[in-house]
């Protein structure tokens, strides 16, 4: 079972976007395996909340203008 886990900022993308994501992930999953694999493979989004990690030794926050806009 394919099965891909991505991490993002919390609204980082709008909820039309996680669903493209999902589609086009599931759809790259397809073209490697085949067809047969579609009904199996899992996408999951996690949303880490501002604060809840850090890059180069510093805590991240999303600017507001980054955020998404559903």
């Amino acid at each position: 079972m394919p099965f891909a886990n991505i991490k993002m900022p919390q609204a980082a993308l709008s909820k039309a976007q996680k669903e493209d994501l999902i589609h086009r992930t599931t759809a790259m999953f397809v073209d490697f395996f085949g067809e047969g694999v579609r009904p199996y493979t899992m996408v999951l989004v996690e949303e880490v909340a501002d604060g809840g990690y850090g890059r180069a030794d510093e805590v991240f926050v999303v600017p507001d203008a980054f955020r998404a806009k559903d």
